[in-house]
């Protein structure tokens, strides 16, 4: 397993041009792609946060303005499928700089489109040089972090997951609550600036590579692409539409997977493609890519179920759920690179790690099960810590293991595959969540409604409490009046929320006991990078 470590600068010189001299300057254009990358994420999550605000300031409803979000992210995971590979055609350095320019030219002029048709293909323009940000740097951190930084290196990729979209929820209600809705979109071009500038200044210039466009794998880029952009909008529209009610999604829906399949028979056998699906014949890349899938979803744990109960039964505005969500957010900056610290000494096994990563995960959710109405926000700190703690301890030994058996030439398709599946695992897990809280809500509202009708006397007494409210029906069984109907209405719903949140929380808590038991079945032990070069 450990072989393509060991043989790693052979491998390197048999490809491109060894890695640079570590230096100072290096760190300045990597911090810079850092930053990028994190500004990606942010615009994404930020966007969607504040969708409601936006589409008030420009007169949007709500199905069309649906389309902002899903036009976004169709085109930012396409964008991730086939970044690596024009980074390496056209130099990193050139092509990074060209997509952070790209996106902050786009984020300037968004608010100023002048229908929704401009607006929406601003979007996804903006999602493609968004997308192409997280796969560089990863292929950055894989090409020129020396073996003895590489843990940190992947440590800061990590924060793409992590960190940003925990802190989203803090920017979209200073932008909106304090600022306006334009800064939704300008809040990346300060930033995105800063980090071209460091680009510029600290990533070494590599020689473009135009021969690799004889072997372009063009079928692989229209399949791939359209493929997957068709299934995001699936997932994304889906709950709207009523899914296969909808004959829109049932022909996306098939189409996608038409399209996917003619790409992953051609990625096998092109001789320079896109996906090197051989690679996951090693289990630890295998492994990596199916945890990180799952992982995504394990994460709404704490943002979007905290969140929902906060908002929906709690009536709490985005502003006053940020600093729940900060909780996870900002000691990522140090536990990261803590974690990275610790994952350095050969005798650490990483799996360790990741099952106790998963286990403070699967933790947090058991105590969320414990969810009742009488819940505020500082009920939810405790889980919110376990998920600091346990998030980077999940995410880094899966980056760590994956990595380890994959030879420096390889880094691209390594990056291409990694950001997929992590772009894909957001947003199923997204809409797997919303599709929960639906289902569930429903089923535990019928049951509440089928016990309370089937026994009289609970509607014509007073409820929660006692004089709290008044009961809905009269003895005789009439309405009292229509207002407190629907106050009786709003109570049931919050409560059938409540149950579904709880349920949810006990299915997160079985699918990280599966990764746990995955992760001892799958993967082989991986060792610090460090510790492998200084075999003979």
């Amino acid at each position: 397993m450990n072989q393509p470590i060991a043989q790693a600068p052979a491998a390197s010189s048999a490809g491109t041009s060894g890695p640079p001299t570590f230096s100072a300057r290096l760190v300045t254009g990597l911090a810079g792609v850092l930053i990028v990358a994190l500004c990606s994420g942010l615009n994404d999550r930020v966007t969607d946060i504040a969708l409601a605000d936006v589409r008030g300031a420009l007169s949007i409803s709500n199905d069309p303005g649906s389309w902002l979000i899903g036009s976004y992210q169709a085109a930012e995971v396409a964008a991730m499928m086939i970044a690596p590979w024009l980074a390496v055609t056209f130099s990193l350095r050139r092509f990074t700089l060209f997509v952070t320019l790209g996106f902050l030219l786009v984020a300037a002029v968004l608010p100023y489109s002048p229908n929704l048709p401009v607006f929406i293909t601003l979007r996804a323009v903006q999602g493609v040089f968004g997308g192409a940000m997280p796969p560089l740097l990863m292929t950055a951190a894989l090409r020129f972090m020396p073996p003895q930084y590489k843990l940190y290196g992947l440590s800061a990729y990590a924060l793409t997951a992590t960190f940003g979209p925990n802190i989203a929820t803090s920017m979209a209600a200073i932008w909106t609550d304090y600022v306006g809705w334009k800064w939704v979109f300008w809040q990346v071009i300060p930033p995105c600036v800063l980090g071209y500038l460091l680009i510029g200044y600290g990533l070494p210039q590599d020689p473009q590579r135009f021969e690799r466009l004889k072997q372009m794998d063009i079928v692989g880029m229209v399949t791939g692409c359209s493929g997957i952009s068709l299934l995001v909008l699936v997932l994304q529209q889906g709950e709207r539409l009523d899914w296969f009610h909808s004959p829109l999604i049932t022909v996306m829906f098939f189409a996608s997977l038409a399209l996917l399949t003619v790409f992953l028979v051609n990625e096998w056998h092109h001789p320079l493609p896109l996906f090197k699906l051989q690679m996951l014949k090693r289990h630890n890349l295998a492994h990596g890519l199916i945890t990180l899938f799952a992982l995504m979803f394990l994460f709404l744990s704490g943002s979007a179920l905290p969140a929902n109960f906060m908002q929906q039964v709690g009536g709490f505005r985005a502003v006053q759920v940020g600093p729940l969500a900060l909780t996870i957010g900002l000691p990522q900056l140090l536990l990261a690179p803590l974690v990275a610290f610790f994952l350095t000494f050969r005798w650490v096994d990483s799996r360790w790690v990741l099952a106790c990563g998963l286990g403070l995960v699967g933790l947090s959710c058991y105590w969320g099960t414990h969810i009742t109405s009488v819940w505020a926000r500082d009920n939810f700190y405790v889980i919110q810590i376990m998920q600091a703690f346990g998030q980077p301890m999940a995410v880094l030994p899966i980056l760590l293991g994956a990595t380890s058996v994959v030879q420096p030439q390889e880094g691209p398709f390594a990056a291409a595959m990694f950001n997929t599946t992590r772009g894909m695992g957001s947003i199923a897990g997204s809409a797997i969540l919303g599709v929960m809280v639906s289902d569930r809500e429903q089923f535990h509202s019928n049951v509440l409604l089928n016990h309370i009708g089937g026994v009289n006397y609970l509607l014509s007494q007073p409820y929660g409490g006692g004089s709290s409210f008044l009961a809905p029906l009269n003895s005789d069984g009439s309405a009292i009046s229509t207002e407190i109907i629907t106050q009786f209405s709003r109570l049931v719903r919050k409560q059938a929320l409540i149950l579904s949140l709880a349920d949810i929380y006990m299915l997160i808590i079985g699918l990280a006991m599966a990764l746990i038991l995955l992760a001892a079945i799958l993967p082989k032990r991986s060792y610090p990078p460090q510790s492998l070069v200084k075999r003979p």
